[in-house]
C-alpha cells in the first residue's frame, strides 16, 4: 500500500508525526477519509489558528473555566483531534463595564490553563510556540476583539501583565480608538487610537483590525511601528462584505510585515445563498496571488471540538471539528506545494507574532 493510501484520522496519528499511520478514526467527526499525505502534512506542520475558539458552546466553556476539573481527557482528544496546536480565542465581550469584565475573563482564563498544565500551554512569547508542539499541549494566546477595556494607554500594559497579547482595535462599531467596519462614515483612527497602537508596540502586544473600518485600519498601519494581523477576514475583491478586506488593505497589511487569517463563515466565502470549501480555498487563492504565500494564515473563527458548528459557519466540505484537514487537501489539490502549506498553516503567523512579541 502506498503513502497516498485513504485513512481515517485520528487522535494516533497526532501525536506521532513522523511515523507510518495505519487506519485510524477520529472519534466524534464526520468519518471522512484523508490521504496520509494530508495527515502527515498536518501533524509535522505548527498549525496556528488565529480565531479559533475551543468550543462554541458557551454553557460548556463557562462550566470548564468556574471548574476546570470538569475538562475531561475527552474534551482535550476532541480538540487535539483538530489538528490545531495553538489557538486565539478571542471575543468581543460587550459588557457594560469593559475593563472589569475584562479582566474577569482573563482570570478566568488564567485559572482554567493553571487548572490543565498537562493540555494547554499560555502562549506568553516566542519561545511559547515550540514547547506547546513538542509537549503536545494546546497553545492559547490571549486576545480580545475589542480595545474598549483600555481606559488609557497605561492599561496596556496592565493588561499584558495578566496575559493578554492580542487586541482588536474596534469590533465592528465604533469605540474611542476608531471605527469599526459597520460604522458609517469612518472617521478614523483617533489620538488616543495612536496613544493606544504605540502602547501595544511597547509592550508588544499584536493589533488586530480584523473588524476595523478601511480608514480606521490604513490610519493603524500607518501608525504602527510594528506588523499588524488581520486575523480572520476575508476578500472584499470576491464578496462585497464590510468585514472583508480590500486589496488596498491587504497590501498594506503585507507591507508591513502582517499576515492575514481567511475564515469559514458563509457570508464572507460567497456572495450566494451558500459556500463550499472551494470558495474557502479562492480567498487563500487571492491573497496567495495579491501579495505573495508569506502573508497569509487561517483564522477560521469556529470552534476546535465536536460540537455542532453555528449556522453561519455551514460550509460544503468544510468540516468544522476537521477543517484543518479539509483545507491542508483542497490546498494540495490547487498545486501548493507542502513546504508552503506548512507556511499557510502556521509559520506565518509564527513568524509575524515573533516579530510584534519581540521588544
Amino acid at each position: 500500500m502506498t503513502r497516498r493510501h485513504l485513512l481515517t484520522i485520528g487522535a494516533t496519528a497526532l501525536a506521532a508525526p513522523m511515523v507510518n499511520f495505519g487506519a485510524c478514526r477520529l472519534l466524534g467527526a464526520t468519518g471522512k477519509v484523508y490521504s496520509t499525505r494530508v495527515v502527515d502534512l498536518v501533524a509535522r506542520s505548527l498549525v496556528i489558528d488565529m480565531l479559533g475558539l475551543l468550543t462554541m458552546d458557551w454553557a460548556k466553556l463557562d462550566r470548564w473555566q468556574a471548574t476546570p476539573g470538569e475538562f475531561g481527557a475527552e474534551d482535550f482528544a476532541q480538540i487535539r483531534r483538530s489538528g490545531v496546536n495553538v489557538a486565539n480565542p478571542a471575543v468581543d465581550l460587550n459588557a457594560d463595564d469593559p475593563y472589569g469584565e475584562t479582566l474577569r475573563w482573563l482570570q478566568r482564563w488564567s485559572t482554567f490553563i493553571a487548572g490543565q498544565p498537562q493540555h494547554f500551554q499560555p502562549i506568553l512569547g516566542a519561545e511559547d510556540f515550540a514547547n506547546a508542539k513538542q509537549t503536545g499541549r494546546v497553545g492559547i494566546i490571549m486576545g480580545l476583539q475589542n480595545s474598549e477595556h483600555f481606559r488609557n494607554a497605561a492599561d496596556v500594559y496592565r493588561f499584558y501583565a495578566e496575559g493578554q497579547r492580542l487586541s482588536q482595535l474596534t469590533y465592528n462599531g465604533r469605540n474611542r480608538l476608531g471605527s469599526g467596519c459597520v460604522d458609517q462614515p469612518d472617521q478614523g483612527l483617533s489620538e488616543y487610537g495612536v496613544d493606544i497602537i504605540q502602547a501595544m508596540n511597547q509592550t508588544g502586544m499584536v493589533i488586530d483590525v480584523s473588524h476595523a473600518g478601511d480608514r480606521t485600519t490604513m490610519d493603524a498601519i500607518e501608525a504602527s511601528s510594528k506588523p499588524l494581523l488581520i486575523t480572520h477576514s476575508n476578500c472584499r475583491a470576491l464578496v462585497r462584505h464590510p468585514r472583508c478586506k480590500s486589496d488596498a488593505i491587504i497590501r498594506a497589511m503585507a507591507k508591513k510585515g502582517g499576515v492575514m487569517g481567511i475564515t469559514g463563515v458563509r457570508a464572507f466565502l460567497s456572495a450566494r445563498n451558500k459556500a463550499t470549501i472551494n470558495d474557502v480555498l479562492d480567498h487563500f487563492d487571492h491573497v496567495a496571488r495579491l501579495v505573495g504565500i508569506e502573508h497569509l494564515g487561517i483564522g477560521s473563527d469556529a470552534g476546535l471540538d465536536a460540537a455542532p458548528p453555528a449556522p453561519h459557519l455551514n460550509v460544503e466540505g468544510l468540516h468544522q471539528a476537521s477543517r484543518i484537514f479539509d483545507l491542508t487537501g483542497g490546498l494540495l489539490q490547487r498545486g501548493y506545494s507542502e513546504q508552503v502549506i506548512s507556511q499557510i498553516l502556521g509559520e506565518n503567523f509564527q513568524r509575524a507574532l515573533r516579530d510584534i512579541f519581540t521588544v
